[in-house]
C-alpha cells in the first residue's frame, strides 16, 4: 500500500504542506478564499526546531491503537488507510491520546480529524506530498 513518508533531510519547515492540506480538504474552489481569515485545520503538521523540521501525519498502521481505542467506532480501516466517521465521532478525543506518534488532531467542529491521504478528493496523490516545494513528503510503496 502506498503511504506519505518524509525524509527530514530536505524539510524546510515552509508549512505548505499544512496549507495544501486544508486548502484540499475545504471544499473550496481557490486557496485565496478557502484560507482568506480563517483558522486552518490541516491533517498533517510540521514539528521540529531550528536544527530539523519533519511533518507528522497518520502513519495508517497495520495494527492501529487509535482505531481499538475509538468507544463511538467512527475510526475504521477502509483497505489500509485509517478513516474517519464524523458524523458517528463523539469528541473524546481518545484517538489523540493514543496515538504513539502525535499524528490525529482535533478539527473544526472539536471532533477529530486526520490524514485520509485525501482519497475523497480525487487526487492522484495526498495534497501534502504534491505541494511539497523540496520532495520531502512523498507519496509511495516501500
Amino acid at each position: 500500500m502506498k503511504r506519505v513518508y518524509v525524509n527530514e533531510k530536505w524539510c524546510l519547515g515552509c508549512h505548505l504542506c499544512e496549507y495544501n492540506c486544508a486548502f484540499a480538504n475545504s471544499g473550496e474552489k481557490d486557496m485565496a478564499s478557502a484560507l482568506k481569515g480563517k483558522p486552518i485545520y490541516p491533517r498533517i503538521h510540521i514539528d521540529g526546531d531550528e536544527k530539523i523540521s519533519f511533518a507528522v501525519s497518520c502513519r495508517h498502521c497495520t495494527d492501529p491503537i487509535c482505531v481499538k481505542s475509538c468507544i463511538s467506532g467512527a475510526l475504521h480501516s477502509k483497505d489500509g488507510v485509517i478513516c474517519v466517521d464524523s458524523d458517528k465521532c463523539v469528541g473524546c478525543l481518545t484517538c489523540i491520546l493514543v496515538c504513539p506518534y502525535g499524528a490525529l488532531v482535533q478539527g473544526e467542529n472539536g471532533t477529530l480529524t486526520k490524514c485520509e491521504l485525501c482519497l475523497e478528493n480525487s487526487c492522484s496523490q495526498p495534497a501534502c506530498a504534491a505541494g511539497c516545494p523540496n520532495q520531502a513528503i512523498v507519496y509511495e510503496e516501500r
